[in-house]
């Protein structure tokens, strides 16, 4: 019997995952249904809300069970077709799980040109990462000429699209990373205006950095970057609450012992400022064709680039997630499997 290899949740954390939260375990190929497709996966997408979705904890996504496959997006190849849109070998996203194979209805893939763009892109700078970026500075963000954008986590994979984003619209953007390395990669790879590395004087980076501060903030952090960020808003500024992955090892996404206070929010009057959390799955999917097709436009013109931090197979997938949730990837987090 063909056998799928897969990495459940064995327990919910406590704290920061450590590899025992994870298990891998051999169970029998699905098999597709009528209207279904075998994708075999290639890639796997690590990203930070799958930490939320280890907890039993009231959110907007149902957790996932102790004992369940851990969640993620996936790009394959069809293995079987029992659908006529698709065939034997053809590459798709949306193929669902921390697992070499899944059985999924056919209209909930999306057909992928390997000519067009590499299909590891559809999860990271043409996919969910980058549809986020995008939506977020759309209807939230929405920088305008000459403006002031910081983004947090600058390097990882939401981070690197919203700057060179906010750069194609005119904005003047300053990143925040962690280390030289990274900081290096945000101004000469990605063409960032200014870096700041959260490792120093955060502080005094930043007033350097944005003289007349923040127009639009992009909080990936939370934490002490929030905490740094928020007195240099100006008036009218747009905060874009995506993420707070410094927070997500705690309970109830509290700051971690130690870490500064949250901001005094009074400002948020005085200033007139809009602080405005989304989830890309709000409004986001819809607009994939748009997004998409913008994004083509970009990559073609050479104005977007991207980095990949790639671990190889399935068995690497519970360190490389531990070690992203610590900033240690440097960019867009996934697992390749053979």
């Amino acid at each position: 019997m063909a056998m799928n290899s897969q990495i459940l949740l064995a327990r919910r954390p406590q704290g920061a995952p450590v590899a025992e939260d994870f298990r891998l375990v051999e169970t029998p190929l699905p098999e597709p249904g009528p209207g279904e497709v075998l994708v075999r996966h290639r890639f796997l997408s690590l990203d930070p809300y799958q930490r939320g979705r280890m907890d039993d904890a009231k959110s907007y996504a149902k957790p996932v069970a102790v004992g369940g496959v851990m969640e993620c997006q996936a790009v394959g190849q069809v293995a079987a077709s029992r659908d006529p849109a698709f065939k034997e070998g053809d590459w798709v996203l949306g193929g669902f799980g921390w697992q070499g194979f899944s059985a999924r209805p056919a209209k909930a893939l999306i057909a992928l040109d390997p000519k067009e763009a590499p299909p590891s892109t559809a999860l990271g700078v043409l996919g969910m990462p980058g549809l986020t970026a995008w939506v977020g500075l759309e209807d939230i963000g929405q920088p305008k000429v000459g403006e002031t954008v910081v983004v947090s986590a600058a390097s990882g994979a939401v981070g690197q699209v919203v700057g060179q984003l906010a750069k194609i619209r005119g904005a003047r953007v300053v990143g925040i990373a962690g280390g030289g390395a990274k900081c290096a990669f945000v101004t000469d790879t990605l063409g960032f205006d200014a870096a700041v590395d959260h490792r120093g004087d955060l502080d005094a980076q930043l007033d350097a950095a944005c003289p007349e501060g923040v127009d639009v903030y992009w909080e990936n952090v939370g934490g002490a970057v929030q905490a740094a960020v928020f007195p240099r808003f100006r008036d009218f500024g747009r905060m874009v609450m995506c993420g707070m992955v410094a927070q997500y090892n705690t309970a109830s996404g509290a700051a971690a012992a130690g870490a500064p206070a949250g901001p005094n929010l009074g400002p948020v009057v005085r200033k007139r400022l809009r602080i405005q959390g989304f989830i890309v799955n709000d409004t986001g999917w819809p607009r994939y064709g748009q997004f998409r097709a913008e994004m083509l436009g970009h990559i073609a013109a050479g104005r977007m680039v991207w980095r990949e931090d790639v671990a190889q197979g399935l068995e690497a997938a519970p360190a490389a997630f531990i070690g992203m949730l610590a900033g240690r990837n440097f960019g867009k987090q996934l697992v390749s499997l053979p």
